[in-house]
């Protein structure tokens, strides 16, 4: 098992709380120092590899103990960036006004595979946050995005990624599936 220079315990905490409160511990680490977050939310690892890579820190990689996700992440150096290009945002009732319209949407849910087969809305593509950079070519550049997930931030970091690979129209969705009330499968 890696080292850690501190140990950050997210147990029992879903999207977007380990973004979160990983987001403010790595404050209180100097560069190259290593944060060990434990985790039990499964979609913690695509949510940690995602933001150590838009924020310029270093995903160190994952590693088991029953329930118990081990994350480890590097701190970058003083030219990690906290802040990234703001992403259009949605409110969650003005995109359900959109849905309901029938208008010709390109929606794009980023959730984990059970999160989306839980339900989901009729129609989205399903690329999971983790896989985005490299299965966006499904997607046109040149299309209008809307990006959901269940609160927001993980449909934020999708829209961050896209926006480095040239999609010129991401837009996240805010809050996300977590308060969604419209039609789903």
């Amino acid at each position: 098992m890696v080292k850690a220079n501190i140990v950050l315990d997210a147990k029992g905490l879903t999207c977007p709380m380990p973004i979160v409160k990983t987001k403010k511990k790595m404050k209180d680490l100097k560069a190259g120092e290593i944060l060990e977050i434990e985790a039990t939310d499964k979609g913690s690892t695509a949510d940690l590899q995602a933001w150590a890579n838009s924020t310029g820190h270093e995903y160190l990689g994952t590693e088991s103990e029953g329930e118990i996700l081990h994350h480890f992440l590097r701190k970058g150096g003083e030219h990690s960036s906290e802040s990234t290009p703001s992403i259009p945002e949605v409110s969650l009732e003005a995109f359900k006004q959109k849905v309901e319209s029938e208008e010709s949407l390109n929606i794009l849910d980023v959730r984990e595979l059970d999160e989306y087969e839980e339900a989901h809305i009729p129609g989205v593509v399903h690329i999971p946050l983790g896989e985005v950079e490299k299965r966006s070519n499904e997607l046109n550049k040149d299309a209008e995005i809307y990006i959901i997930c269940h609160s927001g931030r993980r449909s934020e970091m999708a829209a961050q990624t896209m926006k480095k690979q040239g999609f010129k129209k991401v837009i996240n969705v805010v809050p996300g599936m977590r308060d969604w009330t419209g039609k789903t499968e």
